[in-house]
Order: C-alpha cells, then structure tokens, then sequence
C-alpha cells in the first residue's frame, strides 16, 4: 500500500448512490447500462496500464441536507446495499429505479485503482457487460464537473498530505494518544471476533503494517454504518479528526458485540436438556429484557379473552369457547395445535353475535328516486323491490323471500342488489358462487384437516362485522357438485327462514343465526338451480335492454362515468346521440350494455391520445449554479436492471409542467367509429342474404346471455335416404330434427312437395341440416317449427321471407305447442331488425311483459297448427293451400 499516490488533474467519475467507497478499501461492480460500460471501456479497459478513475458519493435531494458543499444534478436513482470488508473482494449491486431523479453531488470523492477487469456478453441479447475490482486510493475535492461523450469527468485536487507533512502530524501527541486509543481498541475487537470466529491473524498484520490513518478507513469500510457517518469519514481530512471518528465507531461495534454476547450468555444459563426446543424464545425473551420490554403470550391471551367477553356470544357458545380457552393457555405456542386453536378463538371474537348496523328509517320516495338515477327502465323489477322494502318498512323483522335476478350478463343484477343494501343503511358483502363445486365453501371445513377455514358465509360477516348485512349470493345459479359435495344442497339451509336461525358452519362447531341476514341471488338462467333451492326464492327476470333503453343508459350513466374513467370530460370529447344509436346497431348485439361501455371506452381512448400529444411545455431547470458545464442533453433509456450504472444528467422531472392546449373538442363521427371500432360488425340485410336460397329458415333461440336469432340451413344431395345434423345440438334438439323431416314427409303430397302420396322424398338423397355458429352448443324443443319451415323451403325451393322469425315446438301431428323466454326472444328480433314473429297462440299472454315500444314496431302472428306457420313465413302466403287438403 502506497504512502502517497500522484493524482492526475481530470478524472473519470463513477457516482455512488447512498454508499461511499473509502482509501484502502476493496470493492466489486458489475456494469451494464451503456454509460457505465463506455466509461469502464474507454478509461480501465482500453488502457495497457492499470487505469484510475474516481468515486463520488451522491444522494436523493429529499434526504437530509449533506455536509459540505453540493451540486444538483438529475440522475438515474441507484440504491446500494453492500457489506464492504477492507482488504477484500465483495458484491457490490445496486439496482435501478426511478430515472432522471433529483440528486446532489458531494464534493469530495476517492481515487480508485482497477485490480481486476473481466468482460463479458449476455445472450441472447448480445449486451456487453464487466466485472471491475476497484481498490481505494486517496482522497479527493471536486472543482469542476463537465462532462465526456455519456459519462462525466471532473477537475480534481488531492487532499491527501505530503510525506513531510505527516511526519510532523504523526510526532503531535494528541496523534500519537489517539493512535495508541484506536490500535487498543482495534485489538479488542479483533480478540473478540477470533474467540468467536476463530479468525483475526490477517487482521493483526494489518494493525503492526499499515500506517494508522490508513488503517482507520479500512476498518470502518468494514462496518455496517449510515451514509451521513460514510461521508463524515470522507470529509475526515485531518488525520486525527479521522482516527477519533474511527475510534468511536470501532468502540460502538465491539460494544454491539458485547450486548449480544451477554444475552446469548444468559439463554445459555437458563436452558437445561429438556428445554433445548425453546432455545429460540428463551432468546426472543432476553433481547425483550435488554429492551425492557416484558409483553409475552400470556398478555396476547388475556387481550383475547377480554375481546371474547366482549363479542356479545350466547351463553352456550361462551361456555364452550371460554373452556377452548383455558385449554389454550395450557398449551405451549410450540405444540401444533395452538395456532389452530388460537386461529379459531380469534374468528369467534370477530364474529358480530350482536353487533348489528343501525337501519336508516325507510323512505319509500328517496328509495325509488335512487333506483331510478342508478337504473334505467326495468319498471316491475323496481317496482318488486319498493313493494319489498314497504313490508321492511311496516314490519321490519318480517321474514321476507329471497330475491333471486335472473338475466343476462350486463342488466343490472349486482347493482340492484347493492341499491338495496344502500336503502336500508345496511352493509352490503358479495359472495361470489361461481365455479364452487366444494360443500366447504359453504359451510366450512372441520377443524380436523390441516389448513381449515370456515365458510365463505361465516368469513363474509367477519368482513362486514354486522350480524344483519345484505348479502349476495353472485352467480348461483353455476354451482356445481362433485365428490366433495353439492353446494347448491348446503344452501338450503342457508336461504330457508325456518333453518338458518341455527346455521352450523363446520369450522364454527356452533350455531350461528343467519336469519337477521338479507339473502339476495342472482344468476343468468333459472334452469341449473336445483328445484329445491329454486323454491326457496323468488325468482325476477331481468330482460335485456331494448335500442332505445340502452341508447338513454349510454347518455346517462355510460358517456360520464367512462369520461371520467379516462381522465377527460365534455371539453375533450364528445359523441352525440346519432353515433350512439350507430355503436348500438352495427356494433352491439347484447341483452346488456356491457359491450356498448367497452366499445364508448374505446373512443375515450382514441380521444386520450390526441389530448396526450398536445404541445407540452417543458421549463429549464433551475437551482444549477453550483454547475461550471452545461447539461448532459441525453438520458439514459435503458430500462434493464443493472448492478452498477453510470448516473445520467438531466432535468429535473419533478420541475415539469405538461400544459394540455386543446383548441376544440373531439366530436365523433362516422369515420371515426369505423377508425377505432373497425368496419360494423353488424347491418339490417343480413337476415335478408341468408335467406336469399330456398333451405334456409330464421328462428328465435334463448342462451344465458339473452335472445338470439338462430339461423337454419337444410339442403340435400344424392345419397341413401340419411338425415345429417351438424352444429353441435343436443339430444332434443336432434329429436326435434327427427319430428320435423317425419311430419314433411306424411304431408307431402298435401304440401305438393310430392306428386302422389306415397313417395319417398328421400328416395336416392340424404338430407343435411346445419345450425351455424358450430362452436356454440344448442339444445331445447323450440326450434321446432323452424326445423319444418326449413325443411319446406329445401323441398319446395320457395324462399322464406327474410323479415319473419319463429319460436315453437311441435308435435308429430303438427300441433305448436307454447315456449319460454319470449320476452328475451321477442326482444332480439328487434335488435336485429325482424319485423314479424310467428308465435305458438298459447304463448300470448306472455306478450304483455314486452315493453310497448317494441310490439309497435313488430307484427306478431299466433300460430295453434304448423300449417299456420307455413302460411306467415312464406310471401303472398302458402301458394300450394288451394291445392291441399289441409
């Protein structure tokens, strides 16, 4: 180690972030960011002999204030965590965060030497990294900073002393007290460690060899200490400031070591060889005495107690958890059964016995105010809800149905249910239903099992922390059952009044009172619940929405609250009614608006952008005299992490001030909808150019998502007489299938399909009857009557008319027997521009549930017989009725 090092005038500087590297001290970096590798390529790498550089400490601006003068400059933020060790090699990494922060440079930095230099290439991306080893030299000041290519240099002065005057230094006796004061020290905690560690001999040479002043920054290097200590060491010029620093800061480690050294004593004496499993609280307990602090277990469980005498249990259920109790606290935290059992001690406190939420006094006109500001339409579903909170009102512990929704995805079945919630002031928890196939997820798992937990019913309450919330019961209707249990089963206890007053969750063991619980379902079809589970609640249908429903809802609710969303308002964007109407019919076919929103959201989108690439205005950075160069103009844009990076100038981003200058608002129109939504997805001649071959029939379908409108291709081909169904149907649907080639075949000869009766009309051909959309399954009887009309259509090659659509099953003798869903039915066809519907007579009555606006547009015909349907679905009616016998 050299007495003196000649510095050159300019460096090559590599900032530390929140660390500094000291004289005498060993240091390992890997570099990454391209800064850092050209600065290690040009100034270590490419040079013959070992290279030198400098390291200065640099710090957040939001950090306490430095000491001694700074510079403010932007940078890349680093942060270090590193264990220096003098005399050795150790990983240095530092990881990138935030760029382009504001950081203040210290003034004073050290030389560093490269030991070692190793280059290597990442692949597959081919990025050139290094390994430097760099050594600590000798203090330096910082009197100009300027930068080269994309890393900087400065203008330094040494501040290391002359030989001749540390000679006079070292004969002042203040030095010389000090010295003998830190090697003493220095040998005390060398002896320390070598008992514990049996090491210390490498370190014993360095205290006989290596002058003192030299040697106060390696042993400090090797502390764990804070960065205002590191650079108080750094600003240490004078050698006997530095080695009184070093003294107290050697003498502060050798005391830590002897705190730690009296407490394991003390663990020791305590254990014998039957208490060698509590070895880890016997120490948690001493380093509490060092702390003076005495809290234990046994205060946690008479907290527990007291928050159990509290909770306001029944007296049976008191009696059992407090003798759970008493066996607890016999119990040693490490036997396996005291989380478990503390675990359940703790959910019966939580759980609200009596605490319930104080209900609002009902207002029946406020009620119906806020359903109609949070839903649009839906009359008798608003209506059902009023009547239900008017019995609330006059009868407040009356045992009321359960509720249960049913529509499609997107109508407003959750936001109902928390509209009631809201009404009655009470808390609202959603459990979600939807995919559970496990009976524990009702009522929970038994104590027994490793990892139990109780019910979702059970864990909800302890949520909401009332006895009386209103709770909804989401997606029911898509519970399944397997080997573990049926779900669906385990909810009728749930939902029957008579019952839940005593609920029995599994991991409880004790009876729970539900029945103060508003129970509310939902579910997007009625025909997967279980009859059982089905009457014990109250079924409302929620139809889709028609045009003109979701055009209002759009204008609402939809525009502002997807405005808001996206961070604009009407100064920034606007769609006028007109371009909602178009999103609705060449974009949207849904029973909801859930695609009407995605698609409005979209052209907020659109509109976002245009508003974020308005002209920015960036104002210069000020506060940077300190600075005798310009600023770097380039930033880094490296975003990969990094062990060690060079930190970029900048601006100061904290300082920006993007002001946004929009000279008039985005208006949609027609060429931006199909710019952003694409060419439309839907147009009113569709049914029109399927139906432009004979074969073809269009009929009315219901899914869990609403009506649709179903189309039904039929055509034929030499073969052996063979009926083909494709399209993924199911087995009633293929029987239907059957029926209806059985029933045209008997009538043939009356609907002039065939000559004479008696002829085959699949005599030397197989008929092939298709239902597009092959992805989707199909099932049920009512595309009976399509089937038929279909079937006609292929044998007479008449064509149907294009703006009829039909729903009907029917029998073999041609009876039209009446269907469900005609509501959702009727309301498809006029979203997709039907005109007529073919109806079976008996389903008349459920007419009266569709709204009026939609019947006025539409021209319905009632069907008692299949002939009455052939004669509406044909144009100028059916031409071969004059010749038949029908």
């Amino acid at each position: 180690m050299a007495e003196s090092v000649e510095l050159p005038s300019r460096l090559a500087i590599l900032p530390f972030r929140n660390k500094v590297l000291l004289p005498g001290a060993i240091i390992r970096i890997r570099c990454t960011s391209p800064t850092s590798v050209k600065l290690v390529e040009q100034e270590l790498w490419q040079r013959e002999e070992k290279g030198m550089i400098g390291i200065l400490p640099v710090r957040d601006a939001a950090e306490v204030k430095p000491v001694g003068p700074t510079m403010s400059q932007g940078l890349d933020s680093l942060d270090q965590s590193s264990k220096l060790q003098g005399g050795s090699s150790d990983s240095h990494k530092l990881d990138a965060k935030n760029q382009n922060d504001v950081v203040h440079w210290h003034n004073r930095g050290v030389a560093a030497r490269a030991l070692h230099l190793s280059r290597g290439v990442e692949k597959p991306s081919g990025r050139v990294t290094y390994i430097v080893v760099l050594e600590g030299l000798c203090r330096f000041s910082v009197q100009e900073l300027s930068t080269r290519g994309t890393y900087h240099t400065a203008r330094i002065s040494s501040l290391e002393m002359t030989k001749t005057e540390m000679e006079q230094v070292e004969q002042d006796p203040d030095f010389i007290m000090l010295s003998r004061q830190f090697k003493a020290t220095a040998m005390e905690l060398i002896s320390l460690l070598e008992q514990k560690q049996k090491t210390g001999g490498r370190t014993k040479v360095l205290l006989e060899t290596v002058p003192v002043h030299k040697l106060a920054d390696i042993f400090v290097a090797s502390f764990e200490i804070s960065f205002e200590e590191q650079l108080s060491m750094l600003d240490s010029v004078d050698p006997k400031v530095r080695l009184s620093k070093a003294t107290e800061l050697v003498d502060r480690h050798l005391q830590s070591i002897r705190v730690a050294e009296k407490i394991s004593q003390k663990v020791e004496g305590q254990l014998s060889k039957s208490q060698k499993e509590f070895l880890l609280r016997q120490q948690m307990r001493a380093i509490k005495e060092e702390l003076g602090d005495d809290d234990d277990d046994e205060d946690d469980l008479e907290a527990l107690e007291r928050k159990m005498e509290s909770a306001g249990m029944p007296q049976n259920i008191w009696k059992h958890s407090h003798r759970e109790l008493r066996r607890l606290k016999k119990m040693q935290p490490q036997q396996p059964g005291y989380s478990s059992s503390r675990a359940y001690l703790e959910l019966l406190a939580d759980l609200p016995w009596q605490k319930a939420s104080k209900e609002i006094e009902l207002d029946l006109r406020a009620a119906q105010e806020r359903l109609d500001r949070d839903h649009y339409g839906l009359v008798k579903v608003k209506q059902r809800i009023i009547e239900y909170l008017a019995v609330r009102k006059l009868k407040p512990d009356a045992r009321g149905p359960v509720l249960c929704f049913v529509g499609p995805p997107g109508v407003g079945k959750t936001s109902l249910a928390s509209s009631i919630a809201s009404a009655l002031g009470r808390k609202f928890v959603r459990i979600s239903l939807g995919g559970v196939k496990d009976e524990a997820d009702i009522r929970g798992h038994r104590r027994t099992y490793i990892g139990s937990m109780p019910g979702r019913l059970i864990d909800g309450l302890k949520r909401v922390a009332v006895c009386n919330p209103v709770m909804l019961l989401d997606e029911i209707d898509k519970t399944g059952s397997d080997i573990r249990g049926d779900p669906a089963s385990a909810l009728l206890e749930v939902l029957d009044p008579e019952q839940n007053k005593t609920f029995n969750d599994h991991y409880l063991n004790v009876p729970f009172d539900l029945s103060k619980v508003i129970f509310v379902a939902t579910a997007n079809r009625a025909q997967p619940i279980p009859p059982p589970l089905l009457d014990r609640m109250e079924v409302i249908e929620l139809p889709g929405y028609t045009a003109e429903e979701k055009l209002s809802i759009a204008m609402r609710h939809l525009i502002p609250r997807v405005l808001e969303q996206h961070g604009l308002s009407s100064e920034f964007l606007q769609i006028p009614e007109g371009m909602v109407k178009l999103v609705i019919h060449r974009y949207t076919r849904e029973a909801g608006v859930r695609n009407l929103e995605r698609n409005l959201a979209s052209l907020a989108r659109a509109a976002a952008v245009r508003v974020a690439e308005q002209e920015q205005f960036v104002p210069l950075n000020k506060g940077m005299e300190g600075l005798a160069t310009p600023l770097l103009e380039n930033r880094l844009v490296d975003g990969a992490e990094v062990e060690m990076e060079v930190i970029p100038m900048g601006v100061n981003n904290q300082d920006i001030s993007n002001t946004f200058r929009i000279t008039s608002p985005l208006v949609v129109d027609e060429a931006m909808l199909e710019k952003v939504l694409g060419p439309p997805k839907f147009d009113g001649r569709e049914a029109e150019q399927r139906v432009a071959t004979p074969g073809v029939s269009v009929g009315l379908v219901w899914t869990s998502f609403g009506g649709e409108v179903q189309f039904v291709e039929a055509t034929a081909m030499v073969g052996k007489g063979e009926l083909h169904l494709t399209g993924q149907l199911g087995d009633v649907i293929k029987e239907s299938a059957q029926i209806a080639l059985t029933w045209v075949r008997t009538r043939a000869a009356d609907l002039r399909l065939a000559a004479t009766e008696g002829i085959n009309l699949l005599e030397g051909r197989d008929v092939h009857i298709h239902f597009p959309a092959g992805a989707v399954p199909k099932d049920g009887p009512s595309a009976g009557v399509t089937l038929v009309t279909a079937l006609v259509s292929l044998f007479s090659q008449k064509r149907m008319r294009s703006d009829t659509a039909m729903t009907g099953e029917m029998t073999l003798r041609g009876l039209v027997l009446p269907v469900g869903g005609i509501k959702d039915k009727i309301l498809a066809a006029h979203r997709y521009g039907i005109r007529r519907v073919i109806l079976p007579e008996k389903n008349l009555k459920d007419l009266a549930e569709v709204p009026s606006s939609v019947l006025n547009n539409l021209e319905i015909h009632l069907a008692k017989r299949m002939e009455d349907v052939l004669e509406q679905a044909f144009e100028g009616g059916c031409p071969w009725r004059q010749h038949s016998k029908l």
